[in-house]
């Protein structure tokens, strides 16, 4: 309760933080009094003297305050929005903490209001009435209005800026209060009342402990009537015992008293105590984040085991999963697609930079200066590697054309994080750029300039000079921003965007030095809108040539081609293409998954010992090393096949998308590889220009290049331009101008009048942009899914933006079926029978489910369709929301919880609309992240970045959850044991009640002699080694199966205990799997402690008094501690019940051994461990997955050096060979010992080999993969992968 109290003040404090942040609002000076809001509740401030700002904390605003905001202040309540000063009125805003959208959106105060609160005197003198609806819970819709001198105008979100927004771009902005407090809608959407959260083994426990009251009672009651019985048989027969008859009431009491301790009432308090030890323990440096001086915080003891437990991890999308940050990455320009990776290749010469100096500047071992440089070059490029990228705009060229970077030119720096695999076959911007500079005349030259240019153009970003010198620019959305950059990057810097105007330098011929600087007119811009995906920017170039720039989607942007039907076809055919790609790769993803166990647990080593081949390498010190050979190289190749996914190889028709036909060498072949041609030949053989000029293949191409950039999960777009004549622009003007100033569906004439426009386009290119997701995100969903952990993603996002950063995250799979439920369609029912359908029957290789929050408030409306979605959803393997409100978040986490009973949810945010749900889960992490620390503050546990959660769950907690579970049967264990003596001994003193043990030492027998044991057991143990848990997260799923304490695991430990007596507690030190000085001291001070304790006792006790019971005075130094017989019958019972527990786990372990069991001995070899710590390694020092895919492991090699050996040792061998002598490959064909499998079905074997290199040539090593099938069987002399998926 104390600490539950402490944990309550120290959220009260972080409450204190925020109410206690100040804001700026208007009123009459008073020298005496509130420094703040008026007193009364008028919205008008018509008070007599000076206005001025006053700073007011948030918790003293009031509704009808006046509050002024500068760039970058976050909104302290709902406001409508009266003057800004940005152009045309126009606040931006940014709403990513309360609908994770990472575009600004464009506020607007009514313009009957904005003229009129221009200053302090003007907004004084207003005189306004402004009716607003009851405080709600709906983000995305508000309803109001405001009149001003008779006029009446109504409010929307538009003119709404909302609490838990931040004002962006905007230099000033003035709005009044209409909500506050608790009913501000971020507010209204947060868990008012939050459960009390508990540990899922509580409730065993509670169970348990019951049964042991009830046992307890029954236990009394059997020796009270023993004691009747015996009473009448004996006692009164005994005349020694006249008058010594107890009372029915008195021994049913007593008997009571006597066996109260089997009820563990010590067990909660000590609980508490391993707790803060566990808490001490996962202060883990992995899980620290040194970039942001942020380690995990742990906001609660109470719910430690629930980490080793989690089913359902439901994940926020922005600033948990991504880190915000747009990076241009990829283009398509006539039918050549482009690789943009400036970024990569700056970071990795700043981090060789940095490598040479510090190994120049040190001379210190190898593997620690390296380690010390990437710590160098890691921090020195998130500081100023960036922002000096471009230091000018001839800078870029400078670096394409040095020979560092055309040494390199065929090689990728980066790998997308769907598809690790996937080796990139486009060429990259820095040829292109080459290109440009060798042929500018050239048709493709041309093309691509436009392309550029029309990059450069299409946007409505504002440029900035900083002080350095350099640019930055204003923009409304990561994306343009990223765009702009690029097209800054190779050549087409934006130097100033007035009012009507854009203002850029190119490149103007073959010397990049030679710049042209050109004024565009800007003459209108449709805006980008969610219904439209897409934005058109009306220009006039400096020759008064007018032109239509539009970019969105492709499914917006290809109907309005000029050759659209030809454009369409094209797409069919690629996405036929695609389809038949995706169906091979979920048919073999179903033959995988047919082919595998649900449990993936190894023979036990010793009982193959007998069939393992003997040694062909170097001699084995260690016997169990040479045993564990064929299993070492099983879990090598099981190991691999789960650190890849299924990612068939793309088709001839694919690949041609990137290919160049050389009319030189009358052949093709990729466009990268030139080593042997010379530089300028490589230029000319580049490009074919008769391709650039047919439009078949270039719409084809470009449209294979937007889907391999779409399965890669990058954000794709499509860009058009259109030359207009004056006459038409003439008369579409006339229209756009009706339309943006009409009173009445203002947005829906402007998309018409859009639409008009906004066709025949001729194909200019398309782009890929990546939402880049912070480090270890894939990786981290790849074993959360590995360890049987379905992730949901919870977003306000757009849906289209929510599956492309599902894709990247690789919680959708190239390979997914994606269900899309739209309520729009009117198809969500019939939609869901059929996928639950298919699901079923195992038809679908990987599901997942996308609805969004106006779907979902549709389905939880319909009690049919509620019941049938959540059938759904919970056999899918992933679920993405998006559109959906905080509290439509905490209510899916409320009903998995409610609705799939036995499962434990977490939820992971790092933002204000997330913190419904951390609250909601079972278990709740906030992430420390760029929208705030509201969820770290009021989460149970927080962390700075999402790929810490792989150690915070399979190690810590699986480490915390098998503790745990151990602690409480050992502590069940020694009670039962200990007092069932004390029952077993009534037999034998009649059932009187009388005590074997001393009163005194009975009292602190918990808490003296047994306790120690069992809390080290309880803070220390670690069953299995953190590298074996990461680099095996199937191992997780013990905590999900409850199979660390169950009812089950109670009953055999309680056999145990009743099958052995008081003092077999000392060997406590058997249970613990790592055997460190913590349990041997725990273990000699229990021990030591007794002995101690009888000297104590003899000490104490008063001399020459009697104690008839029990011999206490000097009984340990005079009397049976000078007895041999004592002695020896300890060391005997000892003997004995140490031997009866080795036995008993000896005999499980051998014929039900569980997956510890066998990982605790696979550990235990050398090579083994090393694998495991080198899949971790690798993935931490973040090594491209293509290249660990091609790269030998250690086992690899060392096999293939062993297979060498063999095969260069001599053909003629003297003297004769048995057959114990003869060298055993890893899978024999005798037919001696028929392998079957569990369900007596055959197994047969797949061959597949691996090349070996070494000095002296190459050698070749076979396997045998198995699988089911009716073929007869053949022997093996090695444990096959068969047997290690078969158990279960």
């Amino acid at each position: 309760m104390a600490k539950e109290g402490y944990d309550d003040i120290r959220r009260y404090k972080l409450d204190q933080v925020e109410n206690n942040r100040e804001t700026k609002v208007l009123h009459a000076y008073r020298p005496v009094g509130r420094g703040a809001a008026p007193e009364d509740d008028s919205i008008s401030l018509s008070i007599k003297g000076p206005k001025h700002w006053a700073s007011v904390k948030w918790r003293d605003i009031q509704v009808g305050d006046l509050v002024k905001l500068k760039r970058d202040e976050n909104i302290p309540a709902d406001m409508v929005l009266l003057y800004s000063d940005g152009t045309n009125g126009i606040a931006y805003i940014e709403t990513m903490a309360l609908d994770g959208e990472t575009n600004l959106k464009s506020k607007q105060a009514p313009p009957s209001l904005s003229k009129r609160c221009t200053s302090e005197d003007d907004i004084n003198a207003c005189r306004a009435l402004v009716v607003v609806e009851d405080p709600n819970i709906d983000l995305y819709n508000f309803d109001g209005r405001v009149t001003v001198e008779g006029e009446t105008m109504p409010l929307t979100t538009n003119e709404i800026l909302l609490r838990g927004s931040t004002l962006r771009n905007t230099s000033t902005a003035i709005g009044m209060v209409i909500n506050t407090g608790e009913e501000c809608k971020i507010r209204m959407n947060a868990n008012k009342s939050p459960r009390i959260k508990s540990p899922a083994m509580q409730v065993i426990s509670n169970k348990i402990v019951v049964l042991l009251v009830v046992f307890v009672i029954i236990l009394a009651l059997f020796c009270t009537i023993a004691y009747q019985i015996w009473s009448e048989r004996v006692e009164e027969n005994a005349w020694y015992l006249a008058n010594a008859h107890v009372p029915f009431s008195q021994i049913i009491v007593g008997f009571v008293i006597l066996y109260n301790t089997l009820i563990p009432l010590s067990l909660y308090v000590s609980l508490e105590i391993i707790k803060v030890g566990q808490l001490i323990l996962m202060s883990d440096v992995e899980m620290y984040d040194p970039e942001t001086d942020t380690p995990m915080v742990c906001n609660t003891t109470t719910i430690l085991e629930n980490l080793g437990q989690v089913d359902y991890v439901f994940s926020d999308k922005t600033g948990t999963l991504t880190d915000n940050i747009m990076k241009f990455r990829k283009l398509s320009v006539a039918g050549y697609a482009w690789l943009h990776d400036i970024d990569f290749q700056k970071e990795a010469a700043l981090a060789e930079q940095s490598r040479e100096g510090i190994n120049n500047e040190n001379s210190k071992p190898k593997g620690k200066g390296k380690g010390i440089a990437k710590r160098y070059s890691k921090k020195k490029t998130s500081g100023s590697a960036p922002e000096s990228l471009i230091e000018s705009e001839t800078s870029s060229c400078s670096i394409l054309r040095s020979d560092s970077a055309r040494t390199s030119g065929s090689i990728s720096l980066w790998k997308s994080s769907a598809r690790p695999s996937k080796v990139q076959p486009g060429m990259r911007t820095e040829e292109l750029l080459k290109f440009m500079q060798h042929k500018p005349h050239s048709v493709f030259t041309k093309k691509a300039k436009f392309f550029l240019l029309s990059i450069a153009l299409c946007h409505t970003c504002l440029p900035e000079v900083q002080e350095s010198g350099e640019f930055d620019f204003q923009a409304a959305s990561p994306d343009e921003l990223a765009l702009v950059k690029a097209a800054q990057e190779l050549g087409f810097m934006v130097i100033d965007r007035a009012a009507r105007s854009i203002t850029l330098t190119y490149p103007g011929g073959p010397d990049p030095m030679e710049q042209i600087t050109e004024s565009y007119d800007i003459l209108d811009v449709i805006e980008f809108s969610s219904k439209r995906k897409r934005m058109s920017i009306i220009v006039r170039f400096p020759n008064g040539k007018i032109c239509i720039f539009c970019k969105g989607a492709d499914s917006a942007i290809m109907p309005r081609l000029k050759l659209a039907p030809l454009a369409m076809e094209k797409k069919q055919e690629v996405t036929r293409r695609s389809s038949v790609r995706k169906s091979m790769e979920a048919d073999q993803a179903l033959r995988r998954l047919s082919e595998q166990s649900p449990r993936t647990s190894f023979s036990r080593p010793s009982m193959n010992a007998s069939r393992s081949r003997k040694s062909t390498g170097n001699p084995r010190t260690s016997m169990a090393s040479a045993r564990l050979r064929p299993i070492r190289d099983e879990l090598d190749s099981w190991l691999k096949q789960r650190e890849h996914d299924v990612d068939m190889e793309a088709g001839p028709e694919d690949l041609s998308a990137y290919q160049s036909p050389r009319a030189s060498m009358n052949r093709m072949s990729f466009a990268s590889d030139r080593r042997f041609s010379s530089y300028d030949d490589d230029l000319d053989d580049l490009i074919d220009e008769a391709l650039v000029l047919d439009d078949a293949a270039v719409f084809g191409r470009c449209f294979q290049h937007i889907d391999d950039f779409a399965s890669e999960g990058l954000r794709t777009l499509l860009f058009g331009y259109r030359f207009l004549d004056e006459q038409e622009y003439t008369g579409w003007k006339k229209i756009y101008l009706d339309a943006t100033t009409s009173l009445v569906d203002r947005q829906k004439l402007i998309e018409n009048a859009g639409e008009m426009i906004e066709q025949n386009f001729d194909l200019a290119g398309a782009t890929a942009i990546e939402d880049k997701l912070q480090k270890g995100v894939p990786e981290t969903v790849d074993k959360l899914r590995r360890a049987n952990i379905k992730i949901w993603m919870l977003t306000g996002d757009k849906r289209e933006t929510a599956i492309n950063i599902a894709h990247s995250a690789r919680i959708a799979k190239n390979y997914s079926e994606v269900i899309i439920l739209d309520h729009k369609t009117g198809e969500v029912e019939q939609r869901m029978a059929t996928t639950l359908l298919d699901i079923s029957k195992g038809a679908i290789a990987h599901s997942v489910i996308v609805v969004d929050g106006q779907t979902l408030s549709e389905i939880d409306a319909n009690e049919t369709l509620a019941l049938l979605f959540f059938d759904l959803v919970v056999i899918a393997d992933s679920v993405i929301c998006c559109r959906a409100s905080p509290s439509q978040k905490a209510s899916l986490v409320r009903k998995i919880r409610t609705k799939v009973t036995k499962s434990i949810t977490l939820a992971i945010g790092d933002g204000a609309n997330d913190i419904a749900m951390i609250q909601e889960a079972h278990v709740g992490i906030g992430v420390s992240g760029k929208e705030g620390l509201q969820a770290a503050r009021i989460s149970d546990y927080s962390i700075a970045q999402f790929r810490f959660l792989q150690r915070l769950l399979l190690v810590h907690g699986r480490w915390n959850y098998i503790r745990i579970g151990k602690y409480i049967l050992s502590t069940f264990w020694k009670e039962l044991m200990f007092y069932l003596v004390q029952a077993i001994y009534q037999k034998w003193a009649g059932y009187t009640g009388t005590s074997l043990f001393e009163s005194t030492s009975l009292t602190v027998f918990n808490t003296l002699f047994t306790s120690l044991p069992v809390i080290f057991l309880g803070i220390f143990e670690q069953d299995l080694n953190a590298s074996t848990l990461l680099a095996v997260p199937e191992l997780y799923t013990q905590g999900q199966r409850n199979e660390g304490f169950n009812i089950k695991k109670y009953i055999g430990w309680m056999f145990m205990a009743s099958s052995e007596s008081m003092i077999i507690f000392f060997t406590m030190i058997l249970e613990m799997h790592n055997k460190t000085y913590m349990s041997a001291i725990g273990w000699a001070v229990s021990i030591g402690g007794w002995f101690l304790w009888t000297l104590f006792l003899s000490a104490v006790y008063k001399p020459g008094k009697t104690y008839p019971l029990y011999p206490i005075k000097d009984g340990f130094i005079k009397f049976f501690g000078h007895d041999l017989l004592w002695w020896m019958v300890l060391a005997l019972a000892l003997a004995c019940l140490i031997l009866f527990e080795i036995g008993v786990s000896s005999v499980r372990k051998s014929f039900w051994p569980t997956d510890t069991d066998v990982f605790q001995a696979l550990q235990k070899d050398k090579n083994i461990r090393e694998r495991f710590e080198e899949a971790i390694r690798s993935e931490q020092e973040g090594d491209d997955e293509v290249e660990k895919g091609r790269e030998k492991t250690s086992m690899e090699a060392r096999r293939e050096g062993e297979i060498q050996e063999l095969l260069d040792r001599p053909r003629v061998m003297d003297g004769a060979i048995t057959d114990a002598e003869v060298v055993r490959s890893p899978v024999e064909m005798n037919e001696s010992n028929v392998l079957r499998s569990t369900s007596g079905r055959h197994l047969t074997r797949r061959k597949f080999s691996t090349d070996g290199h070494s000095g002296r040539g190459g050698g070749t090593e076979e396997f045998e993969l198995v699988s089911r099938t009716s073929v007869p069987p053949k022997t093996r002399h090695s444990v096959d992968i068969a047997e290690i998926l078969m158990r279960g």
